[in-house]
Formats: structure tokens, C-alpha cells, sequence
């Protein structure tokens, strides 16, 4: 399944279950991924079903909480956490079992296919999901949809923004589609490193460059690692490409340093190649 498509299109038309499905299905390419898109559709219907007389955020929450978690059965993997079945979608679906990205991704898309505002929220750690635009309330997916205080909401926003910051503050941690898918993907990717496992690393953080092309530690990761393996060439190309979607001069200039200090590197390593061969 090719999720490039999934960098091209506008981040508001990205669906996060069925894009998250995509990314997993490269890892599970024998498996067949009718029965899961069946499963999502089968937990639509149970939410839009429980959902109808639900107006108020807290009362939709209520309603996934209840759905997901106490009909289903989706809950945080706290005894496995570090679990590479955690951080696939598939086997998020098959295990009921998760990290908090991939819970989150299903709690707001079911919520999205319900027409409900939901978002998730970027929070170092641990991410929670917002749940409504007016009087919202955050649930936390791990802990099975469990509502969160308006007490800890503010510390936590005290804790990203300021001191000045509290739950008014919500909008500025809310995560964009891509950025979701990336956080999502960079799970996998750290785990592989920590694994001693770069050539996995590598080819996950490729997957985040096609999806989340704005992602720039995507592209200098990847870099990273193409150098690492004597890779220089698509090293350079993943800092061109990293260039072009920098957002100001002074992260450019960052780039275009490491680029041309590629460049030498290269040369030098011609160099003595030519001299090996003399």
C-alpha cells in the first residue's frame, strides 16, 4: 500500500485511522486489510448508534469511553509498553492494546466519523484528546477515555507554555493530522534505535518524510542514518529536501552549513578512494 499520496493531500482531508492503517499495512503486507476497515466501520456504527443523543463534549466522551473501552475493550499497554505491537495499528486493533499515540488515533477518528470536534493533543510523554471546541474536556485513551481534571489540564498547560498559560490554552498544543501521523511513526523509529536496529529506523523515518514532509527532524534523522551508512548522497538529499520545507533563514542556513559539509566529506572520501586506487 503506498502512503505518499498521504503527503500530498491537504492535512485536513488526511484520514487518521484508515492513513494509520496504510503506514501499518507496509509492515503486515500478507495481511489482508479488508476485515480491519470492516472493524472501523463496525465501531462507527456503535458510536454513532450510542451517540445520538450525545450534544455535549462530555457526554461524547462518555459515549467513546464507553464504546472503546468499556465495550471493546481498548486500554493502554502499561505492563508492555515498550512493545513494537503497540505502535502498528493492526495489532493495535487485533490486541485492543496500545501506546497512547495509537489510542488517541482511534478515539478521535471515531469521534471525527461521528461529526464530533476531536483533536490530539501535544503533550510531552503522554498525549491526551480534546474532545468538543466549546466548554471541551480532554479524555486521556490510555486510562480507557477517563476524563481529565480541569486542575491537571491547567498544569499541564502551565507546564508546556508558561506560568500564564491554562485550559483556555488547548488550541496551541492541538497536533495537526500529519503531525499525529509522524508522532505515531517516530515511536516505531526510536524504539528501532534503542533496538540496535538502524536499517529499521532508517526505513521508518523515510515513511515519516513521504507522510509528514514538514517534519524536519524526520529529514535530519534520516540523514543521520544515510550517513551512517556511507550513504552520502541521499544524505545531501534528504538536506535539500530538509531545506526546502525549513520555515525560516536561519534554520536554511543551519541546512545549507550541514549540506556543504557534506559535500567536502564526499569529496574527501573521492579522494582518498582515488589514491587507494593508485
Amino acid at each position: 500500500m503506498d502512503v505518499a499520496p498521504i503527503g500530498l493531500i491537504e492535512d485536513e482531508d488526511i484520514l487518521l485511522d484508515l492513513a494509520s492503517l496504510a503506514v501499518s499495512h507496509l509492515d503486515n503486507e500478507n495481511t489482508d486489510i479488508a476485515p480491519y476497515l470492516e472493524k472501523l466501520e463496525e465501531i462507527e456504527d456503535r458510536v454513532c448508534d450510542e451517540g445520538r443523543s450525545a450534544f455535549r463534549p462530555g457526554e461524547r466522551a462518555a459515549v467513546l469511553s464507553r464504546v472503546l473501552h468499556g465495550e471493546l475493550g481498548f486500554v493502554g499497554d502499561a505492563d508492555g509498553y515498550d512493545a513494537p505491537a503497540n505502535a502498528d495499528f493492526i495489532r493495535v486493533l487485533d490486541r485492543r492494546r496500545g501506546l497512547p499515540i495509537a489510542l488517541s488515533i482511534l478515539y478521535v477518528a471515531m469521534a471525527r466519523r461521528a461529526g464530533w470536534s476531536a483533536y490530539v493533543l501535544n503533550l510531552p510523554g503522554h498525549v491526551l484528546v480534546q474532545i468538543g471546541e466549546k466548554s471541551p474536556v480532554v479524555i486521556d485513551p490510555f486510562a480507557g477515555g477517563g476524563l481529565v481534571s480541569q486542575r491537571k489540564i491547567a498544569a499541564i498547560c502551565r507546564a508546556c507554555l508558561g506560568e500564564e498559560a491554562d485550559a483556555s490554552a488547548l488550541n496551541i498544543v492541538r497536533m495537526s493530522n500529519r503531525d499525529v501521523l509522524a508522532r505515531f511513526l517516530n515511536n516505531q523509529a526510536v524504539r528501532a534505535e534503542n533496538d540496535d536496529d538502524p536499517h529499521r529506523a532508517l526505513t521508518v523515518y523515510q515513511r515519516i518524510t513521504q507522510v509528514a514532509p514538514g517534519v524536519l527532524d524526520a529529514w535530519q534523522n534520516l540523514a543521520r542514518l544515510q550517513l551512517a551508512f556511507n550513504d552520502a548522497a541521499g544524505a545531501r538529499a534528504s538536506l535539500f529536501a530538509m531545506s526546502e520545507v525549513a520555515p525560516d533563514k536561519e534554520s536554511r542556513d543551519r541546512i545549507m552549513d550541514a549540506f556543504e559539509a557534506l559535500v567536502l566529506l564526499q569529496r574527501r572520501n573521492w579522494g582518498a578512494e582515488g589514491l587507494m586506487g593508485s
